[in-house]
């Protein structure tokens, strides 16, 4: 394959990457390391430093929409994102440390440990009530989940309360490590402890993951390009390619069932997770 051909390949590829990535709050990165690495044979420190950028892109492509349409939640996306920038920025200083090896063993496992977590299938709790949390009361986390019917007329709006902000700040630390560490968007760990943890609607915690992704890439993004591990032609197409995806996928969480959307969200996980796995132990 020439290599015009073969950027015009991964612009394409990456569109789809990156329609998922919006649609189910991961960012394109998950899908874009694997795609370079397994797909195109690219080095892995090149591909992650490709993805940093999409990830930063297609937040910025997708968010807007979710903003405007009420999925997204921006007092819990900006608290939950100082912890985050503070894990992206120490997990991308460690990365120049660790071996490839390292590193594909590392991604497969968080995405399986996700996994894990998004199989114990929330029952519906709407009728439950939420334990109280001083910090989601002090800093107003509450909101409104939308669901939608045919095309995106709203159909339904739902209040819901946050709790156990804590626990989501240690994660999102987490979450924010792995994302520098990885140059992924790190919605594999984001979405769950938003979902789980501090109980927000999956269509709601997709959409602000989305939203805080951006950010959180972006306060990594500066360790990459510093370390020369950004390729502008490269690092363009993938670009380009995710922020085609993300405008897609930011139309389509209006209309996809939750259900359906968690499900999506459990199988992709379970898949780049073993690709990734037999790479890192071969």
């Amino acid at each position: 394959m020439s290599p015009l051909a073969e950027i015009v390949a991964i612009t394409a590829v990456c569109v789809l990457s990156g329609c998922l990535g919006s649609l189910l709050g991961l960012g394109g990165g998950t899908f874009v390391v694997p795609i370079l690495t397994l797909a195109f044979g690219l080095d892995l420190r090149l591909a992650i430093g490709a993805s940093v950028i999409s990830v930063v892109a297609g937040s910025a492509a997708a968010s807007p929409r979710y903003l405007d349409e009420g999925f997204a939640n921006l007092r819990v996306a900006v608290t939950l994102e100082v912890a985050t920038v503070s894990g992206a920025i120490a997990g991308a200083l460690l990365a120049g440390h660790l071996s490839t090896r390292a590193l594909y063993t590392v991604f497969g496992v968080v995405l399986a440990v996700s996994a894990v977590q998004m199989l114990r299938h929330r029952q519906d709790r709407d009728g439950l009530a939420v334990p109280d949390d001083p910090i989601a009361d002090a800093l107003s986390l509450h909101g409104t989940g939308t669901r939608a019917g045919t095309g995106t007329a709203v159909r339904d709006i739902r209040p819901y309360r946050v709790t156990r902000t804590a626990t989501g700040l240690t994660m999102m630390t987490a979450a924010g490590a792995i994302s520098g560490l990885l140059g992924i968007g790190s919605g594999a760990m984001k979405v769950p402890a938003m979902d789980l943890a501090m109980r927000l609607p999956i269509k709601v915690s997709t959409a602000t993951s989305n939203l805080m992704i951006g950010v959180t890439g972006a306060a990594s993004a500066v360790v990459y390009l510093q370390r020369g591990d950004v390729v502008p032609l490269l690092a363009g197409a993938v670009a380009l390619g995710t922020v085609v995806g993300a405008r897609i996928g930011s139309r389509l969480l209006a209309v996809v069932p939750a259900e359906a959307l968690r499900a999506i969200f459990l199988v992709v996980l379970l898949i780049v997770s073993a690709q990734m796995l037999l790479r890192g132990l071969a």
